[in-house]
This record gives structure tokens, sequence and C-alpha cells, in this order.
């Protein structure tokens, strides 16, 4: 029932994303057809990519018109994967998400994610040896597509402000510094570094 779903979705004004499938890539590009607009989590709990069997991935990355997000902590995906991702998206449709835990910030250790006993180590985030979600920041997603694509740092924050917020059809408020845009800001160091933080004009 996806591609009904997808389609009903799409008539409704609704976003339709990609993700978390074993679809083949001929089910992925039906999706597509049918009005998908976006890929959840690129690379992670999907088909394999093949050269003779392309699966999901092998639509995801062949259909510039889709945009799509990557978790960008060089555990979930390969530096030199976060590279080819963005060189085939480009820089107008890839997008940067943490997927982050409410482990974030914090010191290594146990914590519960939906009811599951999670452990940070290492900047990795898993139950039974497995991923399980991530305690990346968004600015530090921002400094790693730096170093691992060698995008300038204008360019790499396209990828957490403005391609997010075009996506989200909300670029007149956010996403951008322009009169009459909210006033949620950060403040950057030219290597990505944070130094302030801002939420409706407000420093916090």
């Amino acid at each position: 029932g996806a591609i009904e779903t997808i389609r009903h979705a799409r008539q409704l004004g609704i976003h339709c994303s990609l993700g978390h499938s074993n679809a083949t890539y001929e089910e992925a590009v039906a999706g597509i057809t049918a009005g998908a607009n976006h890929v959840t989590h690129t690379f992670n709990a999907m088909r394999a990519l093949d050269h003779r069997d392309p699966g999901i991935l092998g639509a995801v990355l062949q259909h510039r018109e889709l945009s799509a997000d990557i978790i960008a902590d060089g555990i979930h995906v390969h530096p030199s994967v976060v590279d080819l991702f963005i060189r085939a998206k480009g820089l107008d449709r890839a997008i940067l998400i943490t997927d982050a835990i409410s482990a974030t910030g914090m010191p290594e250790g146990r914590y519960d994610l939906g009811g599951l006993e999670v452990e940070v180590k290492d900047e990795r985030c898993e139950y039974n040896g497995k991923l399980a979600g991530s305690v990346l920041t968004l600015e530090r997603a921002v400094r790693n597509v730096m170093a691992f694509a060698r995008l300038g740092l204008k360019d790499a924050l396209r990828l957490a402000t403005s391609n997010p917020a075009a996506l989200m059809s909300a670029s007149e408020e956010r996403g951008s510094l322009m009169p009459g845009s909210r006033a949620d800001i950060v403040v950057l160091t030219p290597e990505g570094q944070l130094l302030q933080t801002i939420l409706g004009g407000e420093v916090v």
C-alpha cells in the first residue's frame, strides 16, 4: 500500500520520504514516480548498493530531484561515502541530520531510548552492539562535511539551513539571515566551532 499512500499524501500536500527500506531499485523508482520527494537517513537501514542490483540507493543517488538527508558523524556513514553522497545530490539537495537521542551532550554511559538501554562510548550510541541513534550535534555535522567533502563553511551551512528550509517550504522565515526571517541564529567561527546561539532574537 505504499504507492497509494504516497499518492494520497502528496495530494494533501504532505511530503513523503523514502527510508529504512529494503526496496528494490524498481520499487524505489515507483515510490519516486508516485511523489516521494525526500530520503531519510541515506545509506542506513537500506538495501546495500550493488552494481548489478542498485536497490533503493541506486534510485536515491540517481534521481537529482530528490532531496536526501545523511547522518554525517563518520560512524553511520564512512566519510568517503558522505563525500560521494554530496557529490551525487549536489549542494542544493543534500541535507544534514543528526538522529541525535537524549544522551547528546551527556557523558559516556548508559541511557534510556524508548525503553531500551543504550550505551554511549567514543561518540557511538549502541544497543546490543548495533547503532541506535547518535550523539551528533548539527554544528559538528557541519564541521564534519567541511572535512569529509572539503567544503567551505558557506557551502556546508547550506546543508543545515537553507536546504531543509526549502524542503519544508519555510524559506521565508527559516534557513537564511533575511529581514522578516526568524531570529534563530548560531554564530560560528570560520572553522565551524560554535560561539553563540540566539533563539527568537535572544541569546541563550
